[in-house]
C-alpha cells in the first residue's frame, strides 16, 4: 500500500507535539512547585504532600473517565453521577444484601459498584452507537437520569458508616503513599497501555480524527463507541469507590463540582476538543499542577474562587503555547 509523501512529516510533527505536551506540563509542574515553595508556608512539608496525594485521585480518576470519550470525539457529562451511583450501589450491598457475608462481602460489593459504573457507560455507548444521537445530548440525559434515580433511591439523603476495610482503602498508606493515589496511578498506567498500545486505543484515536474514514477502513465503529463509554463508566465507578472510601459516605451530589474541572484538565493536557488526540501522561502531570496550585493558594489563605480563576488562566496560557503545534498537526 502506497503511503502519502507527507506522512513522515506529519508523524514527525505529531511526535514533536507529543514531546511538547509532556515538556510543557512538566515545566508548569516544576514552576508551580517552586513558586509555592517560596510563598506558601509549609508547602514542602510531608503533611501537605500527603494531603495533595489524598485529594488528587478522585479528580484524577474522573478526568481519566472524561479523557477517553473526548479522544473519540465525544463527551461524557455523566461521569460524576455515574461515580455516585456506583458508590451508592456498593454502600447498599455492604450494608444490606451482603452484610452477613463477612470479609467476602466487601469485595463483592465493590465489584457490583464497578459493574454498575461500566453498565451506565455501556448504556450511553449503545445509544450513541445505534441511535446516532450526539454524545453530549445522550450523556446529559444520562446525567439527569442517574441523578434522579439516585435521589429517588436515597430520598435525597445518603449512606454512611462503611466497615473498617473501606477506611483503610480511603485513608491507608502503602510504602508511604496513600492507597487512593496508588489506585489512581494504576488506573492511569492501565489506560495508557490501552490507549497507546492496543487496537482499541488506535481505533478510538482514529474515530476521533475521522469517523467516516474509520468506518470505511473496516473498523466496527459501533463496537468501539460501546467500549469507549463502558471504559469511561468503569473509571467513573472506580472514582466512586475512592470517594466512598475517603468520605466514609456517599450521596448523589458528591463531586458534582468536579465535572467542568475534568473537562478543563483534559484540554489542559492537550486533548483535542474535536477528538483524535489526547495522552494520559500529560493529563496526570496537568492534574498534579492543578492540585499544587489549589493547595498552594489554600496555604496562602486565598479563596477557592480565586484558585478556580487561576486554573482558568492556567488553561489559557497552556492553550496559547500549544496552538501553533495543533495547527501544524
Amino acid at each position: 500500500m502506497n503511503k502519502s509523501p507527507n506522512a513522515p512529516a506529519k508523524a514527525s510533527i505529531r511526535l514533536g507535539a507529543d514531546t511538547l505536551e509532556v515538556l510543557v506540563m512538566t515545566a508548569f509542574l516544576v514552576i508551580s512547585i517552586a513558586f509555592f515553595s517560596l510563598l506558601a508556608p509549609g508547602f514542602l512539608s510531608t503533611t501537605n504532600f500527603g494531603s495533595m496525594s489524598m485529594q488528587l485521585p478522585e479528580l484524577g480518576l474522573l478526568s481519566l473517565a472524561m479523557l477517553v470519550p473526548i479522544i473519540s470525539g465525544g463527551l461524557n457529562l455523566s461521569v460524576t453521577f455515574t461515580a455516585n451511583l456506583a458508590g451508592l450501589t456498593t454502600a447498599w450491598f455492604v450494608q444490606g444484601a451482603l452484610a452477613d457475608m463477612g470479609g467476602i462481602g466487601v469485595p463483592l460489593a465493590i465489584v457490583a459498584g464497578l459493574a454498575v459504573g461500566a453498565a451506565s457507560g455501556c448504556l450511553i455507548g449503545v445509544i450513541v452507537a445505534y441511535v446516532g444521537a450526539h454524545p453530549i445530548l445522550v450523556s446529559l440525559g444520562a446525567m439527569i437520569f442517574f441523578q434522579g434515580m439516585g435521589e429517588f433511591l436515597t430520598r435525597g439523603g445518603g449512606i454512611s458508616g462503611m466497615p473498617e476495610t473501606f477506611q483503610t482503602l480511603g485513608g491507608g498508606h502503602w510504602l508511604g503513599v496513600p492507597i487512593p493515589m496508588w489506585i489512581f496511578l494504576a488506573a492511569a498506567a492501565g489506560l495508557m497501555y490501552i490507549m497507546h498500545f492496543t487496537r482499541t486505543g488506535f481505533s478510538t484515536h482514529m474515530l476521533g480524527s475521522n469517523p467516516r474514514a474509520t468506518e470505511y477502513s473496516g473498523i466496527n465503529v459501533k463496537r468501539v463507541l460501546i467500549i469507549v463509554y463502558t471504559l469511561s463508566g468503569l473509571l467513573a465507578g472506580l472514582a466512586g469507590m475512592v470517594m466512598l472510601a475517603r468520605f466514609n459516605s456517599v450521596r448523589v451530589g458528591h463531586g458534582e463540582s468536579y465535572l467542568l474541572i475534568t473537562v478543563l484538565a483534559c484540554f489542559l493536557a492537550g486533548a483535542n476538543p474535536f477528538g483524535g488526540f489526547g495522552r494520559v501522561l500529560p493529563l496526570v502531570l496537568g492534574l498534579m499542577s492543578l492540585q499544587v496550585i489549589a493547595s498552594g493558594m489554600n496555604l496562602m489563605g486565598a479563596s477557592q474562587h480565586l484558585a478556580t480563576a487561576v486554573w482558568g488562566g492556567f488553561l489559557i496560557i497552556v492553550m496559547a503555547l500549544r496552538m501553533p503545534f495543533i495547527k501544524q498537526s
